[in-house]
């Protein structure tokens, strides 16, 4: 053996992995989204760098190389082909005042329009959501999109299954997107293989793809977007499995949101779909764009995706705009409390200037570090007179805000800062007092199966309570 040659090696691998770590730490001094997380990366990076860097090339970097060049490609080539084919878009167009809650910013940040004369229906818990989606798949005469963060090879799988395979099978173009993460289990399935059989063109998101995303396996495609023949949509925060319905024993009762858009803002939804699957599989969908949608309703809607790709934080941005703007409430309900310091300031000053804050979270939530995360967020809100609301019917995953009277938003974004910086997301924000009087009759139900939590509870915690809580604090950017 010859050792001198393999001291050489060493030596190189060492130089190597040193101007890897100094070349990361000035990428995180550039480019990071705080200062906070620039300083923790580059004193980490320069002092371990053989712990640091693995940890930087998967948690590092949050913004998603590659995907802005792909959505603006599909945004232009639609557009296109629906300015081209219609001369009614511009009638389904909302106008926009002073007075509207769809403020500038929030149509800038979805670079879609608000539309009008969009009908809802409010889906509440997984029967009654997946009675409908079936419904509308086995209704289709044209296309399906159907994506999910989740899907699962079990009974609510399958049965979903069955019906993409028919209408496939039928001659109907069928799309289906999944998380390669989230459903890493249904990668391997048996359901898979049937449906790609059937006709059905199936893609994994491939988060991984490129030179420069090889490592990036902290970023998720969370969105859930279900689009039957460009008419009606649904986005909301199940996934496809058997929990998701209340049958797992150990989790009990799911309590979630779902929302069926009918009429022009289907747009909103198809596009999302269409770049997340330019970006999967290299090909754009055959579908027709031709705008000639109903206008079946009377509500305004925008279509709110949000991606780690992009310059802004477009999630997190949107949760800021619509608690700064609220007047008198601003209600939240999601599995995590665990915003970042410019929404909790945000929340604080609405408590402060008189807003009915309430944040509806789960009694227990998803995993220890998310719990004392939680609890460090709670306390400091309730400092400023904000409320927190407990559930306890069962395991609470909804996404879903109330502002004033008028706008309502349901989605799959979290109240936490994966959603707002490295998840790629949805929201239907609604500007009408019809709908948002249901979610607010909807919430009300929530609350009163929630236990509203007191300052006086911390000081009945553990001794260790308070350490524990700045522990998941120091976590809670890549919680």
């Amino acid at each position: 053996m010859d050792y001198d040659l393999m001291a050489k090696l060493v030596g190189v691998g060492l130089l190597l992995m040193y101007l890897a770590s100094i070349i990361s730490a000035l990428e995180a001094i550039l480019k990071s989204r705080t200062s906070q997380g620039a300083v923790a990366w580059t004193i980490s990076l320069l002092t371990f760098p053989f712990i640091a860097l693995p940890a930087y090339l998967i948690f590092g970097r949050n913004r998603f190389d590659g995907y802005l060049e792909k959505r603006d490609e599909i945004e232009r080539e639609s557009l296109r082909l629906i300015q081209r084919t219609s001369d009614n878009i511009q009638d389904h167009l909302a106008p926009v005042s002073a007075g509207s809650p769809m403020h500038t910013s929030l149509l800038n940040l979805a670079r879609m329009p608000a539309t009008r004369g969009n009908a809802l229906q409010l889906l509440v818990d997984g029967q009654a959501t997946f009675d409908d989606i079936k419904y509308g798949l086995a209704s289709a005469q044209h296309y399906i999109l159907f994506q999910f963060y989740i899907i699962r090879d079990d009974a609510l799988g399958r049965s979903l299954g069955r019906v993409l395979a028919d209408k496939a099978r039928d001659g109907l173009k069928v799309y289906l997107l999944y998380d390669e993460i989230g459903s890493r289990q249904f990668q391997k399935s048996g359901l898979l293989k049937q449906l790609r059989m059937a006709g059905v063109k199936a893609a994994p998101f491939n988060t991984t793809q490129g030179p420069r995303n090889r490592f990036q396996l902290n970023f998720r495609n969370h969105r859930k977007v279900v689009v039957v023949d460009g008419r009606k949509a649904w986005i909301g925060g199940h996934n496809v499995g058997d929990e998701y319905l209340g049958l797992n024993k150990r989790i009990g009762h799911w309590r979630d949101t779902h929302t069926r858009v009918e009429g022009p803002a289907v747009l909103g939804a198809e596009l999302a779909f269409a770049t997340d699957w330019l970006w999967a599989s290299q090909s754009h969908l055959e579908v027709d764009w031709n705008f000639s949608r109903e206008a079946p309703g009377q509500s305004t809607v925008l279509v709110f995706p949000s991606d780690p790709a992009s310059e802004y934080e477009e999630a997190g941005l949107m949760f800021h705009q619509c608690i700064v703007a609220a007047e008198r409430r601003i209600w939240i309900a999601s599995p995590y409390f665990v915003p970042d310091r410019g929404i909790m300031a945000a929340l604080q000053l609405a408590a402060l200037r008189g807003v009915d804050v309430r944040i509806m979270i789960p009694d227990e939530p998803d995993g220890p570090l998310v719990a004392m995360a939680n609890w460090s967020f709670t306390r400091e809100l309730l400092a400023c007179g904000g409320k927190v609301y407990r559930y306890q019917g069962g395991f609470m995953h909804q996404k879903v805000l109330l502002m004033d009277d008028e706008l309502a938003g349901v989605g799959t974004a979290n109240f936490d800062n994966r959603s707002f910086r490295l998840n790629f997301e949805i929201t239907l924000l609604v500007n009408d007092p019809g709908f948002a009087g249901e979610v607010q009759a909807m919430l009300e139900q929530d609350l009163e199966r929630s236990r509203q939590v007191g300052l006086s509870e911390f000081d009945s915690k553990p001794v260790w309570f308070p350490l524990a809580m700045a522990i998941a604090r120091l976590f809670s950017p890549v919680l």
